[in-house]
Parts: C-alpha cells; structure tokens; sequence
C-alpha cells in the first residue's frame, strides 16, 4: 500500500514505510512531536536500550527507534500476519539486519518474555479495542523493570489512566485523535 508514512529522522530519514492493509498509521506529525518529547531528556540516544513495538502494525515506532538510535535492538510483535510481513517487508528494505526481530504473537501474551527485558516499550493497539490497551498497560506494570519508559497511544474521547502506584506520567499530550501517554515505571 502507498503510505505517506517515513521515517523521520537519523541513519534512515525519509524513507518510505509500506502499510499493512486497514492500518491505522500514526501521523508523521504525531510521531515527530512523540519523539522529540523522548529525546528531551526522558530517552539516551547514545545508550544501548531493547525497544518493544507491541502492536507493531508497520512498525513505524520501532523503525524509528532503529534509525535513530544506533545501539537499540527492536522487537517487534504483532497478531495480523499482514502487519508482520509488512514489518519484515520494511526492515528488509532498510537493511536494518541483526538489530530487529519480528514475532507474530499476541502482544498481552509476550509481556512477561518481553516486558521485563524492554527499556522502552510502544503501545498502540487498535482503537475499536480500547480495553486492550488497559490490560496491557496493567500486566507490563507488573513485569517492566523501574526505570522503563512506555509510550501508550489511545484514541481521544476514550482515554484511559495508567495505575499511578505503578506508572509515572512523565507527558501526557493530544495531537489530532491521538492521545500520548508517556510513562516511567516507579
């Protein structure tokens, strides 16, 4: 499918991203803000960190982090064998190699594989199941490690609040119908 979806910035900086079919993209302009709240200070672009795109769709997040951030390893998962090919389609044309990997899995179901090794960790599931989004928030509470920074994308006019003894909200921003909640374990 022809997207006007790209990476941003870094190594890989107006590449064009392929989309799974019915794919609800985050915008460009969404993501740009997304990032530059990370790397404001809440994100060390030189560290080595594991990134998670749980519900990867065309793996923009992920992708992103892997132009970007040149010591990240990336993870991503998705259900929908489409989202996954599109996911593979895109690395291969990014020769992003040995840096990613790509599980056709549910996202709830790999919190405790991934969950308790990710530093940074993408949340975007779709919109018609909001309460997918609140179990998976819940259950990586109880398996990310202090310090884990989770991006939650939800749909405004259905915004849910993460358990406060578990997350810290370090940003909380809406651009378009998307909502960002920019969380820290405590």
């Amino acid at each position: 499918m022809d997207s006007k979806l790209q990476i941003i910035s870094g190594a890989y900086r107006g590449r064009k991203l392929r989309l799974p079919p019915d794919a609800r993209p985050t915008q460009n302009r969404a993501r740009i803000a997304l990032f530059n709240m990370l790397e404001s200070g809440i994100v060390d672009a030189g560290a080595e960190m594991i990134v998670w795109d749980a519900f990867a769709g065309s793996g923009a997040f992920g992708l992103e982090c892997a132009s970007r951030y040149a010591r990240a390893r990336i993870i991503f998962t998705d259900t929908a064998p489409s989202s996954v090919k599109t996911v593979r389609d895109n690395l291969a044309t990014l020769n992003v190699g040995a840096r990613a990997t790509v599980v056709q899995t549910d996202a709830i179901g790999a919190v405790n594989k991934y969950g308790a090794v990710a530093d940074l960790i993408f949340v975007d599931p779709p919109y018609a199941d909001e309460n997918l989004g609140r179990a998976f928030v819940a259950r990586a509470g109880r398996m990310a490690q202090v310090g884990t920074v989770l991006i939650w994308e939800q749909e405004v006019g259905h915004e849910s609040q993460p358990d406060g003894d578990v997350w810290e909200i370090l940003r909380d921003k809406t651009y378009g119908r998307a909502r960002f909640l920019i969380l820290q374990k405590v």
